[in-house]
């Protein structure tokens, strides 16, 4: 491992990242004559597809409301990941291999994986996606290897897709009904919307055997001195008015909820190929691993919020009054400093993706390496990848989104996800 520190940075405006040394990275592995030549390329093309689905779901309009993101982003990374090992051999592949041609360019391969794979989820977004492809490719030289980095790419995309077409993730979700007893969900203030994802814990997991796989234990009752202790904590440093919260935490609470938490990750993980000249071989299999990783903990997690369907802390701190806990005094007035998502509290997102990311990144570079990100001119260092991690679920209770105990049960379902998917890729 280098001890020399890199600079990492992420330029695409949401998250700039500097400082992290990157031993993954640092030189490329030895090779064999075949696998070299196979693999011409960068891990920048990766990077590049990677930014062009975050600007595609820049669209709210992208994809139906009910699909969940980490989805995409598994598929693509996925589909580059499986057709770059289907011609260089150099690690097993996740799905499947296809025949390959030798000499077959190993990143072409991934290019036209990636773009058949963004056609296929985002058809009408097919303009700027091939103009992507023709810029890809354009510094290829035409020929015979070309042209079978094509067919590999195409036949891989086509396969995964097909795949995963029935992977439950078109259903359309259930219809949410909520409970009336205490601790029971229910659409949270000022808008009261309507839960979306209701059905996502039943869609077909990328690596894990089923979505329940690592559900955590049920929560302690909302009638315990623990629940009054983790709501009471929410209470005091969550509140829009709040006099208890730092404005560093205010400061950090707005910072991670700025963007979608698993975009955040990817464009680290951005950071660290590009800065870290990586190898197409190695940026395709961090990226796998990291966006597999999300996705599965998103099913994981939302497996688990709908088996127990656990109020947010608006609803808690302002029903109070009205349930048996003698260690909670009501406030039906109290405003959390965010507007609260739509599911269930039991785990926590931030919690669970955040460490998810976190293990996945650290497993590849090393835990202790500083870390800073920059967004919207708040800056935030920190020691390392777990400690951003931990920022970002803290975070979650200083905009009173979430308790402690919601946050430890997505650590512990993130850790254990990213875990089962690095043994398996």
């Amino acid at each position: 491992m280098s001890g020399k520190q890199k600079t990492l940075a992420v330029l695409t405006g949401t998250v700039l990242a500097a400082g992290l040394a990157s031993p993954a990275f640092g030189a490329a592995a030895a090779q064999s004559p075949t696998t070299s030549t196979a693999a011409a390329g960068s891990g920048r093309s990766v990077v590049a597809w990677n930014r062009e689905l975050i600007g595609i779901l820049s669209d709210p309009k992208a994809q139906p409301s009910t699909v969940q993101p980490t989805r995409s982003f598994a598929l693509l990374q996925a589909a580059e990941y499986d057709a770059v090992v289907s011609i260089t051999r150099a690690d097993p592949a996740y799905l499947f291999s296809v025949p390959a041609p030798q000499g077959a360019r190993a990143d072409v391969a991934a290019d036209q994986a990636a773009h058949d794979v963004l056609v296929a989820l985002y058809p009408a977004e097919r303009t700027g996606v091939d103009r992507q492809l023709s810029s890809q490719l354009s510094a290829v030289a035409d020929g015979a290897r070309k042209q079978a980095g094509i067919g590999v790419g195409a036949a891989v995309a086509r396969q995964l897709i097909s795949l995963r077409s029935a992977d439950g993730s078109s259903a359309e979700p259930p219809q949410f009904t909520p409970g009336s007893l205490p601790g029971d969900y229910r659409p949270t203030p000022p808008d009261f919307p309507a839960p979306v994802f209701t059905n996502w814990g039943s869609v077909k997991p990328f690596v894990l055997t089923s979505g329940s796989q690592f559900r955590p234990a049920a929560p302690p009752a909302v009638g315990s001195a623990e629940y009054a202790a983790a709501l009471n904590e929410v209470k005091g440093l969550g509140s829009k008015t709040s006099t208890t919260r730092t404005p560093d935490q205010t400061a950090a609470a707005k910072f991670w909820a700025a963007a979608p938490v698993w975009n955040v990750w990817n464009q680290v993980a951005q950071g660290l190929v590009t800065s870290g000249n990586a190898s197409l071989e190695q940026a395709v299999k961090v990226f796998a691993r990291l966006d597999l990783s999300l996705a599965d903990t998103a099913i994981a997690m939302y497996d688990a919020k709908y088996a127990y369907h656990v109020w947010r802390p608006v609803t808690a701190i302002r029903l109070g009054g009205t349930h048996d806990n003698p260690g909670i005094v009501g406030d039906p007035g109290w405003t959390p400093l965010l507007p609260t998502a739509p599911d269930p509290s039991y785990p926590g997102a931030h919690g669970a993706l955040s460490q998810a990311a976190a293990t996945t990144l650290a497993g590849f570079c090393g835990a202790q390496h500083r870390l800073t990100v920059t967004s919207k001119g708040v800056t935030r260092t920190f020691a390392g990848f777990q400690d951003a991690a931990t920022e970002a679920w803290l975070s979650r209770v200083w905009s009173g989104q979430h308790t402690s105990i919601d946050n430890q049960a997505g650590q512990q379902l993130g850790t254990q996800v990213a875990d089962f998917v690095a043994h398996h890729l």
